[in-house]
């Protein structure tokens, strides 16, 4: 029998094998401890200002200091616009021991309405609990007093203050100032494209209206910041720096207020608008606008029903019948009607027209009838803007036309913008061959000239606009923007903002400027004029012109129906400067279905007297 052989090992192949092996590893080893310290040195060496950047980053936070609005004043210095500081109850969930009873117990002592603890819970699910939740807002000076007295029961919980804007005049300013409102989607889109929404980091609260929205970025200011180091968390450990906001600039407008408290008076339970220009530099005085509204209920927010029955209001309280308000501007302008007659030779000083109390179109049967039904008998220019004659411009209007009363209108300013330093403005409607064509679809006809001719008919004027041609007239052609901004406070000082002087009206005839003048003195200061009861006893000259504009057509011959309703009735016009001679101050005056012109006339005669009593040097005795 055979034997089995045994295999002995390989000691020399073993030992060849786990050198090999051995090597290969040592060899990897080493290319990781190389990748290691080459990574190392990437993330030490060359990228050590990027790490070292971002690790501030999660260890420094900037927060934004929003700066205080700059405050608005009148001419006099009186306050109009201010920050006032606005209390709001806070707590940090984390602080207090029992969040749910602390909540109740702070209900029950400052009545907290259902609206903020509703507010309040939802604000809670997404806020750390180491940062503080308003719970209420804007408490009165009896709640931070109770809730001060008590507070040492309520660990966690503190009241904080910051500034919010505030109006002291309400709604007599509202259109003139304007209001402050939250940052919407619409405001943020804007500062977005204007490269500003950074400057409004921290920011609750953006210019909407009036002097605060046109002039925002002057009253705004320069955002601060602060640099804090916090943990891990987000909690603030140390403030490392603060860089303190810049302020808002300071305004000063051309508004007296007690001049514009006067006219909102004047206007109560009215509707309508005053304005009071400084005939020097076309400063505006006063700019009245009634119905009107409390601004200060838009700063923090005003509710949808509050604003939902100031858009349904009939009175339409939002509009600032001022600059927005248009009407049938009446026998206001004829005046400038008279210099546009002259000017193109289609009337004389001396001519005479025979007045038998209206006026037909040749070859046609409809009769324009002149207010006063037995007419005016002979009329020269200077009777007719006296006495108002309608039958005298309906022939000046028929015999020059509408495309010379529409370019020699246009002049004035009627049918544009008048460029005052607010958004809120509406260019009305001067009338014209294209105009009609194109709204209309219509040719033009002889009769809607003839309407025209009175201030009636298509043509449409804001307040404003009647006011700063009436000022053109009586500076003779010197045209200046009208202007609510006076100066702007800088760095302790006042500086003035110079007034916006354009290219002035030049006659072919400069001393057509004082037949028109002469016509207004004569409605104010002569037997006959359409005023000249009004200003009786005043320690000044003015003039003037009285206006009417219809609202509801009438057959021919008939009168105003006393059955009317009160919207149906016709709107109250005038316009007038004083003193004479020296004008210092132009007056506009638009009430609405005031059934005739005497209390426009007589809110114009109040807000003279003041003025001149204010200051009686201003008044020049001619």
């Amino acid at each position: 029998m055979l034997k089995k052989r045994i295999a002995l090992r390989d000691h020399s192949a073993e030992s060849a094998l786990f050198l090999r092996r051995t090597l290969f590893c040592l060899f990897f080893v080493i290319i990781l401890i190389g990748a290691l310290f080459a990574n190392l040195y990437y993330l030490q060496i060359d990228q050590y200002q990027l790490y070292t950047t971002r690790s501030n980053d999660n260890r420094i936070n900037v927060l934004p200091i929003a700066p205080p609005r700059g405050l608005i004043y009148d001419r006099n210095g009186y306050l109009l616009a201010e920050n006032r500081p606005s209390f709001d109850l806070e707590l940090i969930p984390e602080d207090v021991k029992n969040l749910h009873q602390t909540v109740q117990q702070l209900t029950k002592l400052l009545n907290i309405s259902d609206d903020d603890i509703s507010s309040f819970y939802s604000d809670l699910k997404h806020t750390r609990r180491f940062k503080q939740v308003i719970l209420m807002s804007e408490l009165t000076e009896q709640q931070v007093a109770k809730f001060s007295v008590n507070q040492f029961k309520y660990p966690g919980v503190s009241i904080e203050s910051h500034l919010i804007r505030y109006y002291p005049y309400g709604s007599a300013l509202t259109h003139v100032v304007g209001y402050v409102s939250r940052i919407n989607t619409g405001d943020q889109q804007r500062l977005e494209a204007e490269g500003e929404t950074s400057n409004y980091a921290g920011t609750r609260n953006i210019g909407k209206r009036g002097i605060e929205s046109y002039y925002e970025q002057l009253l705004h200011g320069k955002v601060g910041y602060q640099e804090v180091e916090v943990n891990n968390r987000g909690r603030i450990i140390r403030t490392l720096k603060v860089v303190p906001p810049i302020p808002g600039k300071d305004l000063y407008l051309n508004i007296d207020i007690n001049l514009q408290l006067q006219a909102m008076a004047l206007l109560k339970g009215k509707r309508g608008a005053i304005v009071l220009l400084n005939a020097k530099d076309s400063g505006v005085l006063v700019m009245a606008s009634s119905p009107s509204y409390n601004p200060n209920e838009f700063v923090n927010g005003i509710s949808s029903k509050s604003y939902g029955a100031l858009l349904a209001s009939k009175n339409r309280p939002l509009i600032n019948r001022a600059t927005q308000g248009t009407y049938p501007p009446g026998s206001t302008v004829k005046p400038l009607l008279a210099i546009m007659g002259l000017e193109s030779g289609k009337i004389t000083p001396t001519e005479k027209i025979f007045d038998p109390g209206w006026f037909q179109i040749p070859n046609t049967r409809r009769k324009f009838r002149d207010w006063k039904r037995w007419g005016h008998g002979w009329v020269d220019v200077h009777k007719a803007i006296k006495e108002s004659v309608d039958t005298y411009f309906y022939w000046l209007a028929y015999n020059t036309g509408i495309d010379t009363i529409h370019n020699y209108m246009s002049k004035f300013g009627f049918g544009q913008y008048t460029g005052i330093d607010i958004h809120e403005e509406s260019k009305g409607n001067m009338p014209s061959r294209q105009w009609k064509q194109m709204r209309y679809h219509q040719p033009w006809w002889q009769g809607d000239t003839i309407s025209v001719g009175i201030g009636q008919g298509y043509w449409t004027a804001t307040p404003l606009q009647l006011g700063e041609a009436i000022n053109i007239l009586a500076n003779n052609g010197k045209i200046i923007t009208p202007r609510i901004l006076n100066s702007i406070a800088a760095n302790g000082q006042k500086i003035v903002v110079p007034p916006d002087v354009r290219k002035p009206i030049v006659l072919h005839n400069p001393q057509n400027w004082k037949i028109a003048q002469a016509g207004m003195y004569a409605v104010v200061n002569e037997l006959h004029g359409t005023a000249h009861r009004a200003f009786l006893g005043a320690n000044y000259i003015a003039a003037g012109k009285t206006g009417t504009a219809q609202l509801v057509s009438r057959a021919d011959g008939e009168a105003l129906r006393k059955d009317l309703t009160e919207r149906n009735r016709d709107n109250g016009m005038f316009v007038g400067y004083a003193p004479y001679k020296h004008p210092q101050v132009i007056a506009s005056v638009a009430l609405e279905n005031a059934g005739g012109s005497y209390p426009a006339i007589m809110f114009a005669r109040r807000l003279f007297d003041s003025y001149f009593a204010h200051d009686p040097e201003l008044v020049h005795h001619e």
